[in-house]
């Protein structure tokens, strides 16, 4: 399994495109730039088989529905974001200039816990509200995608609509709680590792 990394947009967002030996792919986060995304898919002879959101703010989702329009692919996202994803102020959309999906025919919302197989790899949708109640990380052994829950040495803000400094905290010890050398892929910056934060992490070693 390969994994590229794209830094999107204004906010420098990570676009994750994972793929097998068959170049079947998905993408978590199309955050923005499109032209891009598409232009690397391509480039890697890549078939996408299906998007994931870590949740649905502006500077996740920017390039989402252009994503849709040339490749109509399911979407995994929490159930409980989907307020957000029809609301422009919730998902700070408004704010940063990005249109939100119409038609959400192509989503399916899932829970904590549940499973999706990839090739022979399960990935599993972890729940991890606090910075927007919907949420979610997802784990391919021995990857992590945390979207903007927990970054090197951080956590993501709470001070956003539906944000939550004791839930966030809460998401951020589930997350460390994996095996220690589960590669943490965050919304944004460097990656990091479970074992790293667990130990390293000021906001979870105040104490």
């Amino acid at each position: 399994m390969k994994i590229l990394t794209l830094v999107l947009g204004l906010y420098q967002t990570n676009c994750y495109i994972v793929y097998n030996e068959k170049k079947e792919a998905f993408i978590v986060d199309p955050a923005s730039d499109f032209s891009l995304i598409e232009k690397t898919l391509i480039s890697h002879g890549l078939d996408l088989k299906f998007a994931i959101l870590t949740h649905a703010h502006g500077d996740h989702i920017g390039a989402l529905n252009d994503l849709l329009e040339v490749y109509p692919v399911p979407v995994y996202m929490h159930r409980d974001e989907v307020k957000a994803l029809k609301n422009e102020r919730i998902s700070l959309s408004g704010l940063m200039g990005v249109s939100l999906p119409q038609d959400l025919k192509a989503f399916i919302l899932v829970d904590d816990g549940e499973e999706v197989d990839f090739s022979g790899s399960k990935l599993k949708f972890i729940h991890c509200p606090g910075h927007t109640p919907g949420g979610m990380s997802i784990y391919m052994k021995p990857f992590m995608f945390t979207g903007d829950t927990i970054f090197y040495r951080s956590i993501g803000r709470t001070d956003f609509p539906g944000g939550d400094y004791e839930k966030i905290i809460s998401s951020c010890e589930k997350i460390v709680s994996y095996p220690e050398d589960t590669i943490l892929l965050p919304g944004h910056g460097m990656r990091t590792q479970a074992s790293e934060e667990k130990a390293l992490n000021p906001f979870l070693n105040q104490s």
